[in-house]
């Protein structure tokens, strides 16, 4: 695996799919306490996971349209 922006990318959008799946957060492929490439995808998967779960948890939160009163 290299280790630059593209892969980075790519693994956020796994982490992302994976949070849209219903997969939990500790399903991550990679291992955080791996050697440099698995930490690097760990680290990606997981923000791309984080930042599915914030962005459904933002879009619960916004309040219904006001009508006006």
């Amino acid at each position: 695996m290299q280790l630059n922006r593209a892969t980075a990318l790519r693994l956020q959008q796994e982490g992302k799919t994976a949070y849209q799946a219903g997969d939990p957060g500790n399903a991550s492929p990679y291992d955080r306490l791996g050697n440099a490439e698995q930490q690097f995808g760990y680290r990606y998967w997981m923000r791309g996971w984080s930042m599915a779960r914030s962005e459904a948890e933002d879009a619960q939160a916004e309040p219904a349209a006001s009508t006006g009163h």
